[in-house]
């Protein structure tokens, strides 16, 4: 089938929109198989590219080019939040591609948190079993990278919001962790957000799977009466076959807290689905290794635990994160302003164990804020830099305490990414001195 995505790509007139990551995997697919295929590329920023077979569309217009082609690659992370789509154009993504021109059997996990850890521990899994498995999508390998050369075997694919946006084609094995309010500056609002997640299930026939989280309604935000597909839904305490694995994974340093736990059950079920033995299934969870930048120790520092949870971007992520240490005396956390409502944050910030409360830019600063003027008395700390919140968590977290950073916000403010902010907290923590 790979053959007939380059006949796909050769037959219509090809932009694409966005040129980091996975619009330079998309350049260079197409390039080595047809190189002298004539395309267009659009992105905000000025580029260079030396290429006689390529039209540039750069600069603050760069989304007008999409009317002048019929089919437009997107990067995942542009807005189409206020654009119209000539009716004309396709819009694609590299996730679509790969579901409709693959012949591996995908697994598609999505959801507003736990997808990394999820699709990690279903790999895992898979792999422990001997069956020929990859991994690939959100975390950061674009999975057109890998279609040239990968058999047919099985594909975990990690897939945000914006990767299933505009897919067309649905996974045998769909995963939906959760679903809780983000990414709202990207949407027309949570029903945006909402309706590009379900693209994982919305193409799905009768010989396909959807694993759900037992504890949130999917009724209201999808019929189920319209497809075919077997609903099988995860409660957090797991079934009856599932002891044994909670049991393994609340042994585990890296899978601590019950949202791991039903992290464990969902990815244990999606594995059943792909035949894969309960013993191998368990081998998997006793010896995951975790994940960076999800409730990662970075190790002991003048008698405090410090922890990077970089990848938390909402409220409910850290306050997982924080129930789960049980130790945790001082949390650092703020990041971009993307319009989530923070009020029930801000009365669990009130009420908890916490000790110490550090706020960087922005939202991290406003809800600090809203704290002082509600009374809080827990010690509240406003820092500017990465630095100054550091600096702040060694001399205020009580030795024998733990210090998390936990965001409940995106990075870009500041960062390129939540790797980025993770990286340098980390640097930060191990270079300090009295």
């Amino acid at each position: 089938m790979f053959q007939q995505l380059i006949e796909y790509f050769r037959e219509r007139s090809v932009l694409i929109l966005g040129f980091g990551r996975e619009g330079r995997s998309t350049y260079n697919l197409i390039r080595k198989n047809l190189p002298e295929k004539h395309i267009g590329i659009a992105d905000m920023k000025q580029l260079e590219l030396d290429d006689p077979n390529v039209t540039l569309h750069c600069g603050e217009d760069y989304l007008d080019a999409i009317e002048k082609y019929e089919t437009v690659i997107k990067t995942p992370g542009i807005s189409f939040r206020d654009v119209m789509v000539p009716s004309e154009t396709e819009v694609t993504c590299q996730t679509d591609l790969f579901m409709r021109f693959s012949d591996c059997t995908c697994v598609g996990v999505t959801g507003t948190k736990g997808k990394t850890t999820t699709s990690t521990l279903i790999y895992e899994m898979v792999k422990q079993s001997g069956k020929s498995v990859c991994l690939m999508g959100n975390m950061g390998l674009p999975v057109l990278d890998s279609i040239e050369t990968i058999d047919k075997g099985i594909a975990v694919i990690e897939m945000s919001s914006h990767q299933l946006e505009y897919t067309t084609a649905s996974p045998h094995v769909a995963v939906m962790t959760n679903i809780y309010p983000e990414h709202l500056d990207h949407y027309n609002g949570f029903s945006g957000y909402v309706a590009a997640k379900l693209n994982i299930i919305r193409h799905q026939v009768g010989c396909d799977y959807f694993i759900c989280n037992a504890e949130q309604d999917f009724e209201n935000y999808y019929n189920f009466s319209k497809t075919a597909t077997s609903v099988i839904k995860v409660s957090k305490n797991g079934g009856r076959d599932d002891q044994k694995l909670i049991a393994a994974a609340n042994a585990n340093e890296r899978l601590k807290g019950i949202h791991n736990q039903q992290n464990v059950c969902v990815a244990a079920t999606a594995a059943r689905c792909l035949g894969i033995s309960e013993e191998d299934i368990l081998a998997a969870v006793e010896n995951f290794g975790g994940i960076e930048n999800r409730m990662e120790p970075i190790g002991e520092y003048y008698g405090i635990k410090f922890y990077n949870d970089a990848i938390a971007t909402i409220p409910h992520a850290v306050e997982c994160a924080v129930e789960a240490l049980d130790d945790v005396d001082t949390l650092i956390f703020g990041g971009m302003d993307r319009g989530i409502d923070y009020d029930g944050f801000e009365k669990y910030l009130d009420g908890c164990k916490l000790k110490n409360i550090i706020g960087m830019p922005d939202t991290g600063v406003n809800i600090c804020n809203a704290l002082l003027e509600r009374g809080c008395t827990k010690n509240i700390i406003i820092a500017n830099t990465m630095e100054e919140a550091v600096d702040a968590a060694f001399r205020f977290t009580a030795k024998g305490r733990s210090c998390i950073l936990s965001p409940a916000a995106s990075s870009y403010n500041v960062y390129k990414d939540f790797e980025h902010k993770g990286n340098h907290y980390k640097e930060l923590v191990k270079a300090w001195t009295e």
